[in-house]
Order: structure tokens, then C-alpha cells, then sequence
């Protein structure tokens, strides 16, 4: 394992991070504070609490995958495209590095900084509402995990992506719509028994569910079952990356 040439690609990923990391700190919070003013306002006063827990609290878990989800997206996305699209994406290919290098390198960068705000907002978060975290390590593992599985989802939209607009079309038309009826603001037992049976194909339920598990021991579905989907989404983001590197797809053309 070359080491350096992962150093390389993670620093260089890294420092248009801290370049920006004034915008990169305050837009999360500011954020975070906007879906506390707007929904703990306008449905916080409707919706007192769920399963026990303040409607306020309720919505902490899923306010910081919508946030992770979709900036390990964007970054991964951005990181690799732009090589491609000034074209030194093939001075990257003729060097003595192999594709494993370059995703941890890429990925793991984007994974660094999505975690990074996913932590900013939790935070943020605990000056609003009272958190309690009943299962800490499960907590650490699902956001580590699900930075690193939407950073290789992103890896892949980048390299699939011809243009800026192709880009932004997976996180935007498929992500962002599973993500908000994925159960971040409610709970699906909320729901009528037809429309359970039809979020129950939702993937990222099993994600937020999992994940808001991990904080107040409350799930929608099986906590192995969430386990499960986010392990089996990084593996086969993992075979779909050993694939394009494999054949070249939308690489060397």
C-alpha cells in the first residue's frame, strides 16, 4: 500500500476543506438552526412526542444523515470529477498508484469532512433539545459507516457524471426525496398500515432508523436489519468501484 500517494490525495481533498472551513462550520449550524426554528416551531407544538421522546430530540438523528448524506456525497462527487474534468485525472492513472489508493484517498477525505459535520451538528443540536445517546458505539459506527457509503456513492456519481448537472441529479431527484420520506422528520408507525408496507422499501429508513436507534433505543425497524442495509450498501458500492476500475468505464473514454 503506497502510503504517500493516499497522504497525497488526502491532504490535497482536505485542503479545500479548511480553505473553506468558515462556510464548511457556520452553514451546518445555521442550518441545523433553521429545522429546529421551523419544524420544532410549526410541528413541535403539534407533536409533543414520540414514543416518549420530545418531537424536538425526535428529529436530531435524522437532521444529521440528511446533512452527512448528502455533503459526503457532494464532496466525494466533486473530488473526482474535476480531475476528469480538467484532465489530470490521467496523469493520476499513469502514476504508480492503483485504484485502491485513490479511493481511500478520495473517499476517505470525504468521509473525514462529512463526519466532521456530522459532528457540528450534533453539537449544535444538544443547545436545543436534551440528547441522550443510549447506545454511543452503535452511534459512532452507523455515522462512520454511513459517511463512508454515501463518500463511495459519491465516488461513483462523480466518475458516472459527464457534466456539473449530471452531478447533482443522483443527490438532488434520488437521494434528497428518499432521504426526507425515509423517516427523518416522523416516525413510520405514523403512517397507515398500506403506506408502512410501501417505506419499508425505502432504504434509508433502515438507516435513520437504525441510527435514531442508537440514540434513544427506538427503531422502526430491526436494529440488525439496519445493521444489515448499511453494510451491505458499502459492499456493493465497493463491487460497483472494483468494476469502473476494473473495465475503465467512463475513466479512459
Amino acid at each position: 500500500m503506497n502510503w504517500s500517494a493516499i497522504g497525497a490525495i488526502y491532504r490535497f481533498e482536505m485542503s479545500r476543506f479548511f480553505r473553506t472551513l468558515t462556510q464548511s462550520f457556520i452553514s451546518p449550524v445555521l442550518s441545523t438552526s433553521l429545522y429546529f426554528v421551523v419544524f420544532g416551531t410549526a410541528i413541535g407544538s403539534r407533536i409533543q412526542e414520540v414514543e416518549g421522546v420530545s418531537y424536538g430530540a425526535f428529529i436530531v438523528p435524522g437532521l444529521i444523515m440528511l446533512s452527512v448524506v448528502m455533503l459526503a456525497i457532494s464532496n466525494a462527487s466533486f473530488g473526482i470529477y474535476f480531475p476528469k474534468f480538467i484532465g489530470t485525472i490521467y496523469e493520476l492513472l499513469s502514476a504508480p498508484v492503483n485504484f485502491i489508493e485513490i479511493v481511500v484517498g478520495y473517499v476517505g477525505a470525504a468521509a473525514t469532512k462529512s463526519l466532521f459535520v456530522g459532528v457540528v451538528i450534533l453539537i449544535t443540536a444538544s443547545f436545543f433539545v436534551e440528547l441522550r445517546i443510549e447506545h454511543p458505539l452503535a452511534m459512532v459506527a452507523f455515522l462512520v459507516l454511513t459517511c463512508l457509503s454515501f463518500s463511495l456513492l459519491g465516488f461513483i456519481v462523480g466518475i458516472w457524471a459527464s457534466n456539473f448537472e449530471q452531478m447533482s441529479l443522483i443527490p438532488q431527484l434520488v437521494v434528497t426525496p428518499l432521504i426526507f420520506l425515509g423517516g427523518t422528520f416522523y416516525s413510520i408507525s405514523m403512517l397507515p398500515p398500506v403506506w408502512q408496507t410501501i417505506t419499508l422499501f425505502n432504504p434509508v429508513v433502515y438507516l435513520i432508523s437504525g441510527f435514531r436507534w442508537s440514540f434513544y433505543g427506538m427503531a422502526d425497524v430491526p436494529i440488525l436489519a439496519s445493521l444489515a442495509a448499511i453494510v451491505g450498501f458499502t459492499g456493493l458500492c465497493l463491487a460497483v468501484i472494483w468494476w469502473i476500475f476494473r473495465t475503465g468505464w467512463r475513466i479512459r473514454s
